[in-house]
C-alpha cells in the first residue's frame, strides 16, 4: 500500500463533526485531485505528519523551538518516501525532533487535523496530527531542525504557543 493510500484511509476513519470534519474532506478532495498530494514537491499544498509529544503522569508536553518559524510548535514536518505510514511519518518525526527514543503513538489514531499557510511555490500544509507518548524517564535532545526543546506544563502552552498548538493539546487531553 502506497502512503498516499495510508493517507486516504487514515482520513476516511477520521470522523469527527464540525471545522474537523470540513477539513477531512478538503484533505481527501486534495488527495484525489493530486496523485503527488503527500509530497513536497506539490504546489497546491502537500500532507505532513506531525505529534504532540507528551507526558501524561507528569501533566506536561515537549515543544520545539522551531528554528525558522522561531515559534513553538509539536513535532513534525513533511512525509518522506520511506515512512510507510502517516503514523510511521508522525512518529519518525516526534523521535528525530525531541531526540526521545521509545515513543509511542496514542491509539486511535490522529486526534487533531490543521490547514495552515506555507510560503510560495507551496501553498498549504495539510497537518495530520497525533499524540506521542513518552516513555518513563524520556530525556530529550535538541535537533539540527530546533532552537530548543523543552517542556511545558499543560497550563503553561497557551503563554507560549500559539492557538493551534493549544487546540492540538485540548485534543489530546480529550483523547488521554
Amino acid at each position: 500500500m502506497s502512503l498516499h493510500d495510508d493517507a486516504n484511509l487514515v482520513l476516511k476513519a477520521y470522523e469527527r463533526g464540525g471545522e474537523q470534519g470540513e477539513l477531512r474532506t478538503a484533505y481527501l478532495d486534495h488527495l484525489a485531485a493530486h496523485p503527488d498530494g503527500m509530497w513536497k514537491a506539490c504546489e497546491a499544498g502537500h500532507i505532513t505528519a506531525s505529534a504532540l509529544v507528551v507526558d501524561p503522569s507528569r501533566g506536561r508536553v515537549l515543544l520545539t523551538l522551531h528554528k525558522k518559524l522561531r515559534m513553538w510548535l509539536q513535532m513534525g514536518g513533511h512525509c518522506e518516501p520511506g515512512d510507510a505510514t502517516l503514523a510511521a511519518a508522525a512518529l519518525r518525526e516526534a523521535t528525530e525532533e525531541s531526540g526521545i527514543e521509545g515513543l509511542t503513538l496514542l491509539p486511535g489514531g490522529p486526534v487533531k487535523l490543521d490547514r495552515h499557510p506555507i510560503p510560495a511555490p507551496c501553498n498549504w500544509h495539510l497537518d495530520v496530527q497525533y499524540a506521542a507518548l513518552a516513555p518513563e524517564g524520556a530525556v530529550e535532545a535538541v535537533s539540527d531542525e530546533s532552537l530548543d526543546v523543552r517542556w511545558f506544563a499543560y497550563d503553561e502552552v497557551a503563554d507560549v504557543a500559539d492557538e493551534s498548538v493549544v487546540q492540538l493539546l485540548e485534543a489530546t487531553r480529550a483523547a488521554l
